[in-house]
């Protein structure tokens, strides 16, 4: 109803405008070189009259009266209005924007003017981000925030996350992932936003920036905001896409031709010739899989209110069988405002439903263990001379070292069903003239049921030295987490000559809590059921089976907060700014609930300085200079206090029966630590924006330091005094410093044709300073565990005073003549593999890459568009697990890499963990291409625009390194190991609309 009456309301008053004599009025627009400008937008203000230039940025319009006023607009040009008077017929031309001074970023609680930043923040809008089918909502910026690592080391599997990182790495147990916030709300979940819906990121880099989040602002801060509606008429907008996947790289092993050839040369035994022909890998991969999106928006509003809402659907299937994820939600915002604009109100709701097949996606690695001449089915046969012997019984072959994967996906289910929900309100008042003050409510609520069942049929339910004697096995687990939000807040704003002051107070409470249950049953005789009879299971009563198992959780945890933040500028020229955050978390120690996080920043615009004015080829020059402290929560709850776990059980004869009760006993599983706190942060950041030759350049460039303190990590203690052998405390220090730069050029502007370029890039030097005090000690951590066969242990060790990411271990010096491995010893001479001590062992290599950068070229001719962008990573090292394993003919008859065979076939010993193994990563990626054409469309066409594009992701690697492929985990303490579990690469096509009704 309130629609209907929005609609005759709106036609009424364009009747009536319509009885008004309308004026003709014609022009052109330009850009300050003098050339026109296609598709620049012409409105009559203060109504949705409006046009735009055609390809000789010529415009006609009828407007009301010679009162009139036209709005001209142009993307990157500063927007101009002109009176309309007695001229019928207007030239004009629109200047460069100034690196976009006017823009409004977020800074937290609150907008601010570009002009008037003085700490590190960047800004990517929709038009810049990255198009195609996206897995995480950031993938949309990856390698358009210089500073800002997103990895998806898994490649594209749809249910698998990115891993992020802002300027290194600054804890050990902690979170090291930036904070989300979306349209107001800490903690987002990116599952409630879709790409078409995501208006702008601005991600807070530095220590200044961040503070005003206090204990989770030490990883940075990344703000989402979502599209709302607008003004006007109501419109409609509908986008989809279809995108396929292609493999991009596989791993070059013997196929069954090359296996039987090394048969026939007696390297490997007759008997390894299963009689089939196989390729694992293309036999897992689904050549099928297509991905498709759509999203239906309609939005509108008038003087006082406006709404949007977003409805969306996305299946997307991986490059693997059975992995996929299927989903569908709404997004619906509405904003209000009355009593003369002094009330406004907002609100947002978004539901995600998603069933997710998680069953597929991690059995790549079979290919490793796969004879080639072993087929996928096979009569069940243990005894008969001369066929193959195999011991499944229905119908797909089992080998005896290995599983077979389309036995699984035969026999198995493995199935998440999730529902997420985000709700948000808004209500703010102006008492008196910029004196406003709100309240924000929000509450997410996320909970999942995942299902899995063995069926008696599979291998693991009915081989030799299965427990489960041949029936069906069933789990189910369910999770439930919701948070609570309210934050009132005040701001005040105020000036006077030359003096510009913005107040912000504010209070925060956000309450967490997540609940989790699961249960386990086996000895099912029947897979009817499958997992809806749990109590049909015989392992209840059967003690000979597994036993079921029962389990349930909650946990819970609150943050208080109190904020304020005071900017101040001076003749638009001279900006401060601080702010304080006082927070207490539950999670932390009696002694040390409470903590102050400041901030403060200065930015000084010189451009504007009288000295300046004669330099005609600077045309903005700002100089940021911060500094913040932050802290990190990011751990698990109740760390700091005595939590009780299950001991054995007690028997207790009551009564003087004879027959004794067993009672269960508990004891403490952890040592209290009153004393917790969180880790610190303490940033410094130097800045510098800048804008050149008639701002065709435009950039910044960030210099930080940083250094972390207290960081939290378990030591071993004595016992006694302590009850268990280790506590969690903080001790240790991590310094991270590194350059940033963002440059956009617009190299070319001549009429139909535009070409603009933008680089991002960055520097990072991470260091783990210390790791001991006086009371508690360590000296090293090692992780990046190689595996088996062997044991070959971790590969990298983190030394206290050392760089984060090194690789620690032997260093090659060559083969004896019968391909022995020899390496160098500590004190110069040169040994075999049992001559070897742990004191031989040394830095060999970094997987920490020390330089990222991205590149990305824009072009536009008339109506088409052309992106292509390039990025990569510089100066690491990859430690190649592939090879190591499966490039040594050591492992035959196993399935080897065609380089054991050729490259490495002298060697004759197992494979040995050295820097034999390790390679360069630097690598540039061609990541994106996408081309789009806008259609001319006519005043009788029911479309307002249309749009329809084809992109490309992921087309070419340029590297030294022969692995599949050099993007590997570049997070965390224990970067730059090539994992031979891998999910495959792929280049990613596709095809999309966007349509405006």
């Amino acid at each position: 109803m309130v629609l209907i009456l929005t609609v005759f309301y709106q036609n009424h008053v364009f009747a009536e405008y319509q009885q008004v004599d309308p004026i003709n009025i014609s022009g052109i627009v330009k850009d300050s070189g003098g050339y026109p400008l296609p598709g620049a937008s012409v409105m009559e203000k203060n109504t949705t009259n409006g046009v735009v230039t055609d390809f000789d940025g010529n415009f006609e319009i009828k407007v009301a009266s010679r009162n009139s006023i036209l709005v001209v607009s142009y993307l990157g040009l500063k927007t101009a209005e002109i009176p309309v008077g007695s001229k019928t017929t207007f030239v004009v031309e629109l200047e460069e924007d100034a690196q976009n001074l006017d823009e409004v970023v977020l800074i937290g609680y609150g907008t601010q003017s570009r002009k008037a930043v003085s700490t590190a923040v960047t800004k990517v809008s929709s038009q810049d981000f990255n198009e195609g089918v996206v897995s995480s909502p950031l993938d949309l910026i990856q390698g358009k925030v210089a500073g800002l690592q997103i990895t998806r080391a898994g490649g594209n599997n749809p249910n698998s996350g990115a891993s992020i990182q802002l300027r290194g790495v600054t804890s050990i147990t902690g979170s090291n992932s930036p904070l989300i916030v979306v349209d107001g709300i800490p903690g987002g979940n990116l599952d409630l936003i879709q790409q078409n819906d995501i208006e702008s990121f601005d991600v807070l880099k530095d220590g200044a920036a961040a503070a005003i989040y206090g204990t989770r602002g030490t990883n940075g801060v990344i703000l989402i905001t979502t599209k709302k509606g607008q003004k006007g008429k109501s419109t409609f907008n509908y986008s989809t896409f279809l995108s396929k996947e292609y493999v991009s790289t596989k791993p070059d092993f013997l196929t069954a031709d090359q296996f039987r050839s090394a048969i026939a040369n007696g390297l490997i035994g007759e008997n390894n010739d299963l009689g089939g022909s196989t390729d694992i890998f293309d036999k897992l991969v689904n050549e099928s899989n297509l991905t498709q999106y759509h999203n239906f928006v309609a939005s509108g509003g008038t003087e006082s209110s406006a709404y949007r809402a977003s409805l969306y659907y996305k299946d997307s299937q991986g490059i693997a069988l059975e992995n996929g994820r299927e989903e569908f939600g709404v997004r619906a915002s509405f904003n209000q405002s009355g009593l003369n604009n002094k009330l406004d109100f907002s609100s947002s709701v978004a539901v995600n439903i998603n069933d997710a097949n998680l069953l597929g996606g991690d059995q790549f690695g079979v290919v490793t263990d796969w004879n080639p001449t072993a087929p996928i089915y096979a009569p069940y046969n243990q005894e008969t001379e001369g066929q193959l012997v195999n011991p499944g019984m229905y119908g797909y072959y089992e080998p005896e070292n290995g599983y077979n994967p389309f036995s699984q996906y035969e026999n198995r289910f493995n199935q998440r069903k999730q529902i997420t929900f985000s709700g948000d309100a808004k209500l703010g008042y102006e008492f008196f003239q910029d004196f406003i003050g709100s309240v924000f409510v929000s509450y997410q609520r996320n909970s999942w049921n995942d299902r899995y069942y063995r069926s008696s049929e599979d291998y693991d339910q009915y081989n030799s030295g299965s427990e489960y004697n041949g029936t069906g096995y069933a789990y189910k687990s369910n999770h439930l987490d919701y948070t609570q939000t309210i934050e009132p807040t005040i701001n005040y704003s105020t000036s006077y000559g030359d003096n510009t002051f913005d107040v912000l107070g504010g209070y925060s409470y956000q309450y967490s809590t997540s609940e989790d249950y699961s249960m386990s049953n086996s000895g099912f005789t029947t897979d009817s059921f499958e997992d809806w009879n749990f109590g049909a299971g015989n392992a209840i009563t059967d003690t000979d089976l597994p036993r079921p198992s029962l389990y349930s959780f909650k946990e819970d945890n609150t943050l208080i907060a109190y904020f304020t933040r005071l900017s101040y500028n001076y003749k638009e020229r001279y900006f401060i700014q601080a702010s304080i955050r006082h927070e207490g978390s539950s999670r932390f120690g009696s002694n040390n609930k409470w903590a102050s996080f400041p901030a403060i920043s200065g930015g000084w615009l010189i451009s504007d300085e009288n000295f300046m004015n004669n330099l005609d080829f600077v045309n903005n020059l700002k100089l940021r200079v911060g500094y913040g402290v932050t802290g990190n929560q990011g751990i698990p709850n109740y760390q700091s206090l005595v939590t009780l776990g299950t001991g054995g059980k007690y028997p207790i004869f009551e009564d003087g029966s004879d027959q004794a009760t067993y009672y269960q006993t508990y004891g403490p599983v952890k040592n209290p630590n009153p004393d917790l706190k969180w880790e610190t942060k303490k940033e410094f950041n130097f800045g510098l924006d800048f804008g050149l030759l008639n701002n065709k350049i435009n950039g910044s460039l960030d210099v930080y330091s940083r250094k972390t303190e207290d960081l939290l990590l378990s030591y071993g203690v004595a016992q006694p005094p302590y009850v268990q052998s280790s506590i969690y405390t903080n001790v240790g220090t991590i310094e991270n410093n590194g350059i940033e730069l963002a440059v956009d050029y617009n190299v070319l502007n001549r009429g139909d044709f535009n070409w603009s370029i933008n680089f991002a890039g960055s520097y990072q030097n991470n260091e783990l300073s210390s790791l001991s005090n006086q009371v508690f000690s360590i000296s090293e951590l090692y992780g990046g565990n190689i595996g088996n066969p062997g044991n070959l242990g971790d590969a990298i060790r983190n030394q206290e005073g050392g760089p984060i990411g090194n690789f620690y271990g032997k260093r090659f010096a060559g083969f004896t003549v019968d391909g022995k491995w020899l390496f160098h010893k500590a004190d110069g001479s040169i040994g075999g593999v049992s001559d070897m001590e742990e004191e031989d062992k040394t830095i060999i290599g970094n997987g920490l890459p020390k330089y990222y950068a991205s590149f990305t070229n824009t072009f536009n001719y008339k109506n088409f568009d052309l992106t292509v962008f390039f990025r990569g990573k510089f100066k690491y090292d990859i430690l190649n697990t592939v090879d190591l394993f499966y490039g040594n003919p050591e492992l035959l008859p196993g399935n080897v890499l065609t380089s054991a065979l050729g490259q490495y076939s002298q060697i004759s010993e197992a494979s040995q963990y050295s820097d034999y193994y390790l390679e360069k990563g630097d690598f540039i990626k061609l990541d994106n291409i996408t081309l789009g054409y806008n259609f001319n469309v006519s005043e009788k066409s029911p479309f307002s625009s249309l749009r329809i594009y084809g992109s490309a992701r992921n087309l070419a690697t340029f590297t030294g390194y022969s692995g599949r492929d050099p993007e590997v985990q570049d997070t965390g303490l224990y970067p730059g190991i090539d994992d031979r579990n891998f999910y495959p690469r792929t280049i990613t096509v596709t095809a999309g609309i966007n349509v405006n009704f």
